[in-house]
């Protein structure tokens, strides 16, 4: 079966399940178009709450991965093996092969990873590589990478601890992560808990963000063990 007759197969299996939109986001001189979910509100499942309080962020396209997938695009650093941490639709995993990573998408949701390749495919012609990766657990078997990214994932203040634990265990020790951040609750219990973990922040990059009527300015935290 050939790679684009599985990718054309996974977009419209999406399309049944879901009620899908498409979004068309820039990054660096190209316009990708990406497919996801209309409403993550619709997603919400009660067993799922109940079980580990999971809420389907992962559907959104949330403007610190469009200010993230920008940042990395143009970044000049040599390329190498990287992994995005709760990539969702994956925009920043998409912009990250196009810039010449060997990409990763991971997430707590197989959906999520569905729809990454999916985007990816329509995108890039392939479909990306994922894991499914629970932060509070990740399997022995995960290797380490030399760039390890994030959006927006310190919405709640108990994964402060857990995102800067994950970066740790995933990070060459040569590496270097990059999490964009809109100023959410999290943000400085996250640098305190990777100074623990001798992640040391080395810039702070703040880029504005507007589409219509939202506006944030988005910190890029660089992070490294050294």
């Amino acid at each position: 079966m050939t790679h684009s007759l599985v990718g054309n197969r996974l977009v419209k299996s999406l399309e049944r399940r879901f009620v899908t939109v498409n979004d068309d986001v820039r990054v660096g001189d190209r316009n990708l178009n990406i497919i996801r979910p209309r409403s993550a509100d619709d997603l919400i499942s009660e067993s799922d709450f109940e079980r580990d309080e999971r809420l389907p962020y992962w559907a959104e396209l949330w403007p610190s991965s469009t200010i993230l997938a920008n940042f990395v695009v143009s970044d000049p650093r040599p390329r190498g093996r990287l992994i995005e941490l709760g990539a969702g639709i994956g925009l920043v995993s998409i912009a990250a092969a196009i810039a010449g990573y060997d990409v990763t998408a991971s997430d707590y949701y197989e959906d999520a990873l569905a729809f990454a390749r999916a985007n990816s495919f329509r995108n890039l012609g392939y479909e990306i590589a994922t894991a499914l990766i629970d932060w509070r657990s990740v399997a022995p078997d995960v290797p380490q990478f030399d760039v390890v990214l994030a959006s927006d994932v310190l919405y709640e203040s108990r994964y402060a601890p857990l995102v800067a634990g994950v970066i740790d265990r995933l990070l060459a020790p040569t590496g270097v992560a990059f999490i964009a951040d809109p100023g959410r609750v999290a943000a400085n219990a996250f640098t305190d808990a990777c100074a623990e973990r001798h992640l040391h922040v080395k810039a702070r990059t703040r880029r504005p963000y507007q589409a219509g009527t939202i506006r944030q300015n988005i910190t890029v935290y660089e992070l490294s063990r050294v």
